[in-house]
């Protein structure tokens, strides 16, 4: 297990260890991960998982936090999905990349009762790690070359930490310039 210059007041532990510690999907999906051994989780109080709250109260930086959001969008009456990871002092291009890539004329972020019950995880801890088959991961370019990151592990209890190549590495995840753009 490596150390995390990035995990603050976490106490790091191997995720392949700890399944307790992750949703079911999320679980499995990193099973089997050829590099799982070196994927870390954190307990952390689940009132404290937001972004904002959680960098606060665990001294992460929020420039190693990445988000998941589920994205939806209808072509020919099908409904199409995908998860897109951008840093959290970024925001998702849902209107312009996500929706081309997607090819349906409006994309925008699925209903949160909808995401959680088509990806079994809970709001605020939604992860690419585990989620639907078929589904793209989108990923910001910025968010695949991160040596450190930290991410939902599918549960608001805890948090995984995880490098952005094995985020790229995922099934699914394709690298995307600009699929995010800066806060502000």
């Amino acid at each position: 297990m490596s150390t995390w210059t990035i995990a603050g007041t976490l106490n790091v532990e191997s995720a392949a260890q700890r399944a307790d510690l992750l949703a079911e999907p999320v679980a499995k999906a990193l099973a089997a991960l050829p590099d799982a051994e070196s994927v870390g989780v954190a307990a952390i109080d689940p009132e404290l998982a937001d972004t904002a709250e959680f960098c606060a109260a665990y001294s992460s930086p929020l420039t190693a936090s990445a988000n998941c959001v589920v994205v939806a969008g209808k072509r020919a009456g099908e409904v199409r999905y995908a998860a897109a990871m951008v840093l959290a002092t970024t925001r998702a291009d849902v209107n312009n990349v996500i929706k081309r890539r997607l090819d349906v004329r409006k994309a925008s972020f699925a209903p949160m009762a909808e995401a959680v019950e088509l990806t079994d995880m809970e709001y605020g801890g939604i992860t690419p790690v585990g989620l639907p088959e078929g589904w793209p991961i989108l990923v910001d370019k910025a968010v695949a070359e991160a040596p450190e990151l930290i991410i939902g592990s599918g549960i608001r209890g805890s948090k995984l930490l995880v490098t952005g190549a094995q985020l790229a590495a995922l099934p699914g995840a394709e690298i995307i310039e600009d699929l995010a753009k800066p806060v502000g």
